[in-house]
């Protein structure tokens, strides 16, 4: 059974609350709230209330990532002092962990820092090539919804959509 992705655009963000308020009350069959996605050329405080909360786990991956780096930081640097010839100095210890600490530290940052880059590179789908499912009104002055759909409630959803004042539906195949 194929999919298929619908942008909906609506002139004004009471209306496209309107269209998430009737698919919270579960009016359209095969449509859930975590199916919506909204765009809208600016930020909406409301959208958070409407749309509920959706996780985010990139923090998932910076927690690895210092983890990652704080322990490649320890034994990279414990292997690079102990691999070299052994010259007793005095009771210099050959791994001196104070000052590794900062190193390690560092380390810790360093692939946090990249790991949350690339994690949001990643999880925002900005390295994924765009779909053709878009419209320039978007960015100016029109709030769009989105929703994936099986070909068996297709028909139903778009009726929903021309019910409820959407301006345009756009539709690509998945």
């Amino acid at each position: 059974m194929s999919k298929h992705r619908l942008l909906a655009m609506f002139k004004d963000f009471d209306d496209a609350f309107v269209v998430v308020d009737k698919i919270k009350a579960k009016s359209v069959s095969g449509v859930a709230v975590e199916d919506i996605n909204m765009m809208s050329p600016i930020e909406h405080p409301e959208i958070d209330e409407k749309l509920g909360h959706r996780p985010v786990n990139i923090q998932y991956f910076t927690l690895m990532g210092a983890i990652f780096g704080i322990t490649f930081g320890f034994f990279f640097l414990t292997s690079a002092q102990a691999s070299f010839f052994l010259q007793p100095q005095g009771g210099k210890p050959v791994v001196p962990l104070p000052t590794n600490f900062v190193l390690m530290y560092e380390m810790l940052i360093f692939f946090g820092i990249w790991t949350t880059v690339f994690a949001f590179l990643g999880m925002s789908k900005l390295l994924r090539p765009r779909g053709t499912l878009y419209s320039e009104k978007l960015t100016v002055d029109e709030i769009g919804i989105v929703l994936e759909v099986d070909d068996d409630n297709l028909d139903s959803v778009k009726d929903f959509f021309k019910s409820n004042k959407a301006l345009e539906i756009r539709e690509e195949k998945v």
